[in-house]
């Protein structure tokens, strides 16, 4: 019986860390962001700590085996070994560890959602990886331990852990910024960026994140006007998807660049951008070089 309730238990705290898009927010947890200065949960430097030193038998250690820890990640099911597999693997140089969510809500239990991000030797030089993860951590006797964790893959760009911000302002006017975008242009000689999405879909946000990345928001800044329309859900603005060749069917975001006379330059024909989760900063940054305007 106590195995079973246990099991119950652990099942209702993953659930509690049913995050959106890829494992993007837990509904009803309080924003707690650490800042510099601020003192880290003890068990989770600890679990830092051994994950930069690759001291796999110390990562272990925080892993409950009673009752055993349950990972779940896009995959499937796995056990304390696999997930001990995956963080040695990405053979960290540093680690950033950011704890964007969290709450104590019963004695002994703490619970977050921390978001990391790993410079690791990649076979072409180091890269950057992130992983976000929704952890329960449980104090077993003097130790706290993982219960239970919720995870992503390691991704190239930063993945947002809300989508509350309201990148298509459902009330805008989409002709009318669209016109305004291309008269700054012609006089400004950019060209017009065009990001039909949504502001449910999680891969807009991600998109949204990159586009402020330090590497790739100056090119976007200096070279583009950029409009975004909101889609709805398939409802909204099919007229223009159609008029600049973005299909739905194709996914959102989706993309279309404009000259500075008003040519439509590119569209998103097939999904190029619609998982932008898995795209790295150098594509990114390759479209974005590819399409600006030509150098008198």
């Amino acid at each position: 019986m106590r195995s079973r309730c246990v099991t119950r238990y652990v099942a209702g705290l993953v659930a509690i860390l049913a995050i959106s898009g890829i494992f993007g927010v837990v509904e009803g947890w309080s924003q707690s962001a650490s800042s510099p200065g601020t003192e880290i949960f003890p068990a989770l430097e600890q679990w830092k700590s051994a994950i930069i030193a690759g001291d796999v038998s110390a990562l272990k250690q925080l892993y409950s085996t009673s009752p055993a820890v349950l990972v779940v990640t896009k995959k499937g099911h796995e056990d304390a070994d696999a997930d001990v597999g995956f963080w040695i693997g990405l053979k960290p140089r540093s680690m950033k560890l950011d704890v964007v969510q969290s709450m104590a809500s019963d004695p002994g239990t703490n619970k977050f959602v921390v978001q990391v991000e790993i410079r690791s030797a990649g076979s072409s030089g180091d890269e950057t990886v992130y992983v976000t993860a929704g952890q329960v951590w449980q104090q077993q006797g003097e130790q706290w331990r993982l219960i239970a964790i919720k995870r992503t893959g390691p991704a190239h760009l930063k993945q947002p852990v809300s989508t509350s911000k309201k990148i298509y302002p459902p009330e805008a006017d989409a002709r009318a910024e669209i016109k305004e975008a291309k008269e700054k242009a012609a006089k400004l000689h950019k060209q017009v960026l065009l990001v039909f999405g949504a502001n449910w879909c999680y891969d807009c946000h991600v998109l949204d994140l990159a586009f402020q990345r330090p590497d790739l928001a100056p090119v976007l800044s200096g070279n583009y006007e950029v409009v975004h329309v909101d889609v709805g859900r398939g409802d909204k603005n099919q007229d223009l998807m159609q008029q600049y060749q973005v299909p739905m069917k194709g996914g959102i975001p989706g993309l279309a660049v404009l000259g500075s006379d008003g040519k439509l330059l590119y569209s998103q024909k097939n999904g190029e951008f619609e998982n932008a989760r898995n795209l790295t900063p150098e594509a990114l940054l390759e479209f974005l070089n590819k399409w600006k305007p030509k150098t008198p």
